[in-house]
């Protein structure tokens, strides 16, 4: 623990915009893959464990995309359009045959599509580790906010995040989809009744949550190294996100990646050594004095 280093950094201005800018990278590529966890939760009450799978092989997407067409634009699009793809056929192929089966056989079938995948990942790109670089577009010098450096690739990335948060958030609220899939989070089967085609519902809803996943691995790409077996670490995190901001809201999630963002980004100046303890320990007091989250609903 280290106060005095978290309270000079907290008194500087460069310190403080340097550690935000890292805080909010951290916290937006959390919401994104954490947003679709929650939406197939909120609609399907599926836990899908196979999450972070999606945000691995979107990652590796994309750096083939950019090895093979030099469009880093074109990488991001294809990673979330593959996963979206994915999500579908995986919802079809899988996971709708577990529905309304107990909660053990859809997390044996997620925790076999990750072990699939994680040796399918070794067989097409290999065991080891893989950078795909900044693009060329970003390979600028950083601009400066009160002294605090500000890599120019940081800024887009926070940006579009905070875009698709924000389309994600006035599409739920305002189209006639949007109001139709959280309907269908109160209630699946009074939905089906009134006509709507269910089935093509949740396989919207599972490509919405891939593409989500698939999306925040292209943007995580230049920045964080490629492996297999990466979707391990950042789904716990999602999950913790999904738990703290409340399992089923999107807001909630938005908020809790950003509060996990902060807490990396400043926890790393005032608690090294122990910032993976503090996000566990929110984490276990979120759970203590409020189970349901801080935007979830208590059920009965």
């Amino acid at each position: 623990m280290d106060l005095d280093a978290l309270g000079h950094c907290l008194a500087t201005a460069a310190c403080v915009v340097t550690q935000t800018t890292s805080g909010l990278i951290v916290g937006m590529l959390l919401f994104l893959v954490a947003a679709g966890l929650t939406l197939i939760f909120g609609v399907l009450r599926v836990v899908n464990f196979a999450h972070g799978t999606f945000y691995m092989l979107g990652g590796y997407v994309a750096y083939t995309t950019l090895e093979l067409t030099t469009s880093y634009a074109l990488a991001v699009l294809a990673a979330a359009a593959a996963m979206a793809l994915f999500g579908v056929l995986f919802e079809r192929l899988l996971i709708a045959r577990v529905y309304g089966s107990n909660v053990l056989m859809q997390l044996l079938i997620c925790y076999a599509v990750v072990l699939i995948f994680d040796d399918v990942v070794k067989i097409v790109w290999g065991p080891d580790f893989h950078a795909m670089g900044m693009p060329a577009a970003f390979q600028v010098p950083p601009f400066f906010i009160a002294g605090g450096v500000v890599p120019p690739f940081y800024a887009v990335l926070i940006g579009v995040a905070a875009a698709i948060a924000l389309a994600l958030g006035l599409g739920l609220a305002f189209t006639r989809l949007g109001k139709t899939v959280r309907a269908a989070a109160h209630n699946a089967a009074m939905v089906g009744v009134l006509g709507i085609n269910t089935t093509l519902l949740f396989a919207v809803v599972f490509a919405v949550g891939g593409a989500l996943a698939g999306l925040a691995g292209a943007l995580a790409a230049p920045v964080r190294s490629l492996s297999p077996g990466m979707g391990f670490s950042i789904l716990i995190e999602s999950f913790i996100v999904t738990v703290i901001g409340g399992m089923g809201s999107i807001g909630g999630a938005l908020v809790a990646a950003l509060v996990i963002g902060l807490l990396r980004g400043f926890g790393t100046i005032g608690f090294p050594g122990f910032t993976d303890g503090l996000i566990y320990a929110v984490m276990i007091l979120i759970l203590v004095f409020r189970p349901q989250g801080l935007f979830g609903r208590r059920t009965a």
